[in-house]
């Protein structure tokens, strides 16, 4: 069961690997890759957090605005670019007992509406992963178009 504290294993400061297709439909596309920092903070007593991550070689920044229902035991993610300056859809999700977290929401790419999923695992006190998929039919299947590996800094 989720709970406040879900993602206090995040605060701190990262260096993260990117792998990106370059058309988040197309499985055949080809990956990019790039490097970034982040970090992240807590608020309200670990039951929120922002984190900002900055990708110098791509010239943009993004945050994730995370935030705990506590009714619900759920968590919406939030996330924004400087690209755009505009917050996407949340996913909504929790972790489960094997410490995996699962998140889904809806959105739209190149015109197209998407079923998002983002996973976060591999969760160490040195290391996680992120990564996300499109679903465009009802989640029958998924193309997963971002991976982020993240290290701790001065972890290595």
């Amino acid at each position: 069961m989720s709970s406040p504290h879900d993602f206090d294993f995040f605060h701190g400061e990262w260096d993260v690997h990117h792998r990106r297709l370059s058309d988040f439909l197309d499985p055949d596309s080809g990956w990019e890759e790039f490097e970034a920092t982040n970090r992240c903070w807590s608020l309200f007593d670990g039951a929120a957090n922002i984190d900002e991550m900055t990708v110098p070689g791509e010239g943009w920044q993004g945050l994730t605005l995370r935030l705990f229902d506590p009714a619900a035991r759920v968590w919406s993610l939030n996330w924004s670019s400087s690209r755009s300056g505009k917050l996407f859809p949340p996913v909504v999700g929790r972790f489960g007992p094997d410490g995996r977290g699962e998140f889904h929401g809806d959105d739209t790419h190149d015109g197209k509406d998407v079923r998002v999923r983002f996973v976060w695992s591999g969760i160490s006190p040195t290391t996680a992963r992120w990564e996300q998929a499109f679903s465009v039919d009802g989640e029958k299947t998924w193309v997963t178009n971002w991976v982020m590996e993240f290290a701790r800094r001065g972890s290595s």
